[in-house]
This record gives structure tokens, sequence and C-alpha cells, in this order.
């Protein structure tokens, strides 16, 4: 379980002068130590490591996509960083390594995702690598070649839902829900944090996770009210089956390293010890930063350094950041150095003004006022959690619209949620797209909980094909995730 300060690896005892370990353990245990004696064929010894953080570093930057020539989300935009953390000599330290990304094998995606009229028809190779990265920096942290991992990759994907009707905030796909399928998949993790530093809230895995009380989403983003996408605020608090499953800590504009850091100290570190996750992984946006073109914050590249340093993530995925040379080579950089272990004090972007970016006794009043309000909700989470399931009755429902702004693609949502009083249960999307002149897309899909029994998994399958005898869609589609993947009713 979760404990501040140590490493995935550290936390389960995965090193010990005289063990070793598998990444693909023969009975599929990856918790699992042999003794030196005993390894089988292809297996490594890992030797005793010292108390320093050794960091696996991925890069991909997308050289065939682009959102324009002159938008930030172009091909050159991780090459200044590179070019920053290769001019510090930070690839030549012993302790960290870099790793090619992979690419996502179609099965995974579909494991997370349904689209509309198909995957196909959005995903391009740049995002399979992209999602690859991910899944590569945590195979070296689950296979414990590391004890922390950052994927610097693009195209981003934390606004992409589970239903997919195009490009929204920039993204197709989610890079981290995929990185998480392949983590259940492939080692059996089972209860994961989610920590999503993006100045934007992530709609996007916030919605593909609502539902599954083992993983918890907590978004600290600037208010949605004066921002991009308009969502994240405290009465999102998780799906019924969920209720406190999803912290969303909406900051008003002007909030600076101080306000940001004592979220994490008095709020998030706390919900995650009450949560203990098996692993952390940072959702590390960087467009809080206090010259991103794009929002209202005042962050620095130390203050985000020290936000890292504070939650010492096991895993760490790129997403937004849009000062594309005042910021994020920076940024990086004190990320890089936090993770690592390594002294960040001194990094310092030329254009740091202290006095100009000095947050504001108001901003700093509203902020303790909302942590106050947090801790009070996050207490009485047991409370609304069984209030939620009495009122739920059998079937809980939902209907909500969705905007895809790159596409121009007007989402209609119908949910249903089986509720039990014991387990997990399904959860179904009636998802209408309206495409303009080419009229509508619509998919229903079936969604059966990763932690789902055999009675589970029929009962889902009945429904959604109760579902296709009343008609109203084009295609019905079952997401079995540890089960048989998608497929086609």
């Amino acid at each position: 379980m979760w404990n501040k300060g140590l490493s995935y690896r550290r936390r389960h005892g995965l090193i010990s002068k005289g063990h070793s370990i598998n990444d693909k353990h023969p009975d599929g245990n990856p918790y699992a130590i042999y003794n030196a004696g005993q390894l089988q064929a292809g297996m490594k010894p890992v030797e005793a490591v010292e108390d320093r953080q050794t960091l696996g570093l991925v890069f991909f930057p997308a050289f065939d996509w682009k959102i324009s020539e002159t938008h930030p989300e172009r091909q050159e935009r991780l090459l200044y960083t590179r070019d920053q953390i290769v001019e510090e000599g930070l690839l030549d330290l012993s302790n960290i390594r870099e790793y090619n990304p992979v690419v996502a094998d179609w099965d995974t995606i579909e494991r997370v995702h349904v689209g509309a009229p198909d995957l196909a028809s959005w995903v391009t190779e740049a995002h399979r690598v992209s999602a690859g990265g991910a899944i590569a920096a945590a195979d070296a942290v689950l296979s414990c070649e590391v004890d922390r991992a950052f994927a610097l990759v693009r195209p981003p994907g934390h606004h992409a839902m589970s239903m997919v009707h195009g490009i929204r905030g920039f993204c197709t796909i989610n890079i981290e829900a995929v990185m998480i399928q392949h983590m259940r998949q492939q080692y059996g993790i089972k209860r994961i944090a989610v920590v999503d530093t993006d100045v934007h809230h992530g709609d996007g895995t916030q919605d593909v996770f609502y539902h599954d009380p083992d993983t918890l989403y907590i978004s600290f983003h600037q208010d949605g009210r004066t921002l991009y996408p308009g969502t994240g605020f405290m009465d999102e608090f998780g799906g019924p089956q969920a209720v406190g499953g999803n912290i969303d800590i909406p900051l008003p504009p002007g909030t600076g390293d101080e306000g940001l850091l004592t979220v994490m100290r008095e709020l998030v570190l706390p919900i995650l010890e009450d949560f203990k996750p098996d692993i952390v992984i940072n959702s590390a946006g960087q467009d809080n930063h206090f010259s991103d073109p794009l929002a209202n914050m005042q962050v620095t590249a130390k203050g985000y350094a020290e936000l890292v340093d504070l939650l010492q993530a096991d895993i760490a995925v790129l997403e937004g950041g849009y000062s594309v040379q005042e910021a994020l080579p920076y940024v990086n950089t004190g990320i890089i150095l936090s993770m690592a272990g390594l002294d960040y004090s001194k990094v310092i972007e030329p254009a740091f003004d202290p006095v100009r970016y000095k947050q504001s006794k108001d901003v700093t009043v509203y902020i303790d006022d909302l942590i106050s309000k947090w801790k009070v909700q996050w207490a009485n989470r047991y409370d609304m959690a069984e209030a939620e399931r009495l009122g739920s009755g059998p079937i809980w429902s939902d209907y909500r619209n969705i905007y895809y702004d790159e596409t121009g693609v007007q989402e209609e949502r119908i949910e249903k949620v089986r509720m039990y009083e014991d387990k997990v249960g399904w959860h179904s999307v009636l998802s209408r797209g309206q495409y303009g002149p080419y009229g509508p897309q619509s998919v229903y899909a079936m969604f059966i909980p990763w932690q789902a029994d055999e009675d589970t998994r029929h009962d889902a399958v009945t429904e959604a094909k109760r579902a296709k005898i009343e008609g109203g869609a084009d295609r019905y589609v079952v997401v079995d995730p540890l089960g048989m993947g998608q497929y086609e009713l």
C-alpha cells in the first residue's frame, strides 16, 4: 500500500540483497520474490540498490502529429525540453535511464475506448506510440528496473473519454487510462490513484474511472467557470458505486506555488493516505505556469518541482503546457531532478519575477476555505455513499451532453449503472454524436467492470442483448477489460 517517500518496488519489498524478480512471472504474480537459487530461465537478478531514486525517461515528440504549424502542440514542442536536459547533462547521470516507447496495441486501447463510427477513424500511429510511451514507463517501474518513470510524450490524453467521437482539448485517446489497463491486465495492479496537476480539469480521465471504486482521481485545476472544459467541481464526487473516488479542486485564477503546495500538503496527501493506493500516477500538466498563454495561474518551475517532490508519484505522464520555450524546458528539468531525488533549488526560468508572480491574499483565503470544505466532504464520504446507494434503486441513470471542440461534434449520452449491494456493477452508455451535415452516429457500449465476477459478466451481456433488441443505436459493443476485450453483439 501507499507509503509516501517509498517507490513502488520499495513499498512491495521488491528490492533486497540476494533476491531477484521476473517481469513476466510464470504464475502471473508480479509481487512474488524468488531467492537467488530459484531463478527461472531468462530471469535476471536485481542488485542491491543505494538509497537514491532511479528514474526512467521516455521521449516521444510525435513528429507526424500537430494541431498547426504555429500551435504549441507542434512537432518541436518537446525538442526544447530535450535540448535543455541534454545541456544540463541529465542523461549522463547514472541514475537516469532512457527508454524507447512501444506501440500500444489495438486490443489494449479497445479495452478502454469505444469509437464512433470506430476508433480507427480517429486514432493515428502517433496516438498509439504516445500511449505506448506511457506503457513503457509503467513497465520500467513495475518490472522494477527503476524507482520512478516519466513519460514525455505527445499527443496528450486526459480530455479523452471512454466514448470517442473525435478530438477534445487536443486529446483523442486517454494515454493514462490505456496505461492503467495495461498495468491491471499484465501486472494485476488493483488500487490506483491518479493525481492530475494540469491547469485544465481532466474530464476524460474522470469519465473513464468515474464508476470505479478502486481508481481514485484527484484533479486540482483552474476553476471551470473561467477555463475549458468548464467542469471539475466538488459535486462531481464519483459515480453511485464509487462515491469519494473523484476529487475535483477548482482553484481561482492567480493561484501560485503557495496555493498548489498548500493543496497538496493539506488535502491531497491526507486523501492518498486514506485511500492507500498500490501505485500513484501523476498526470503531469504544466500549464499552471505563469507564462502559459492558455491559462491564468502563477506557478513557477521550482514550484512544480516541489509539488512533484511532495507527491512522490511512481509514474508521471506529460499532459498540457503551452509555453513551449519560456516554461516547458525549465519545468520538465525541475520535474526530472525532483523525481530522481536530485537538487532542484537552482531551477529558475529567465522570465521569473518574484514580486510580479506572488499569490494575492484573496486567493490564499479562497484556497484555505476550499480546503476546509473539502475536508468536511471527504470526512462524510461514507454517509454520502450510503445515501447514494439507498436513493439509486437497482439501476442508476444519467443524461449529459459533451462537446468535441476540435471536431465540432455534439455528443448526447444516456448512462446507466447496475447497482449491487456488495460488488461493482456494469455501466452502459448510449452515445449519439451529431456530425453536422453527415448526420448522427450512435453506439451502445456495455462496460463490464474489471472487478467483475461471472454473474456480473452474465448480467451485463444479457442487458446489452436486451438493449439491442430494443434498438436505437447503429452498433452494440461489449467491453470486458480483463476478459474478452471489446466485441460486437
